[in-house]
């Protein structure tokens, strides 16, 4: 264990949890070597950015263009392939590999079984699911908060207290989740109502259009309510409602209702 916890960004990868530093230093390593390695995880945990950091000026190319990656292998010294286990004929990819002169460091996201793959990468390490490095979640959040400020404008950091981050594609869906926390934060009327529009418009077309798509305005009302006032009472009086029509309206919203 070390001593205290840092974050470091190497080229977009967090190593704040153990698990993260021991995957970089594995890939640091390799950076000094100029042997062949397999990386292996999930979607969003960072295979690519320790490829590139490993072999930064490589050709990058994804395994399913099976014909283009074998003519890479042919003409490039460094290749970062992704996605190995995507490959319509694995056998004669790893074989290319073993008769190549370029140095690949390859990504998959699940091991690939096969008697070749141990000769064509000396080297072979997996790098954890973002629920066994939850270190390394407030540095991924703050830098994707970042980026949303410069990609969307506005001040400040997205306040993600109370939401569970969405790990269910790891980094993908975690930034998936601060970038549409940060528009909400930021967005103006005339910007909601614009998507709204967009939403509705290639949906039209039915006769019952205008309460089909009255979900969308009811449902974050009453959510918001019930939020902020505590009680279908206190909300009905607070909208100018009966408060029967309030619980008919919660009734016919209730498969879009959160909890």
């Amino acid at each position: 264990m070390r001593a205290a916890v840092q974050a470091v960004d190497v080229t977009k990868f967090i190593t704040a949890s153990d698990t993260s530093a021991k995957a970089f230093e594995t890939a640091t390593l390799l950076k000094t070597l100029s042997i062949n390695a397999l990386i292996v995880g999930a979607v969003g945990v960072g295979k690519k950015s320790l490829a590139r950091f490993i072999l930064p000026d490589a050709s990058l190319i994804d395994a399913s263009q099976h014909q283009e990656a074998l003519g890479l292998l042919d003409t490039q010294n460094e290749i970062i392939l992704t996605r190995i286990d995507h490959s319509p004929n694995i056998v004669v990819l790893l074989e290319k590999i073993l008769a190549s002169k370029s140095r690949v460091i390859a990504t998959a996201t699940q091991m690939v079984h096969h008697e070749l793959i141990h000769e064509a990468f000396s080297v072979q390490f997996d790098i954890p699911d973002l629920e066994k490095r939850k270190e390394d979640i407030p540095f991924l959040i703050a830098r994707f908060s970042q980026e949303a400020s410069h990609l969307f404008g506005g001040e400040g950091d997205v306040d993600v207290e109370g939401i569970t981050p969405d790990l269910s594609r790891n980094a993908s869906s975690l930034r998936r989740q601060v970038m549409i926390h940060y528009l909400l934060k930021n967005i103006q009327d005339r910007e909601l109502m614009d998507i709204i529009q967009n939403y509705i418009t290639p949906r039209l077309g039915s006769h019952n259009d205008y309460k089909e798509f009255l979900y969308l305005y009811e449902v974050p009302l009453i959510e918001a309510g019930l939020k902020k006032f505590k009680s279908q009472l206190q909300l009905a009086e607070r909208l100018g409602l009966n408060r029967n029509t309030l619980r008919k309206k919660i009734a016919d919203n209730k498969k879009y209702l959160q909890g």
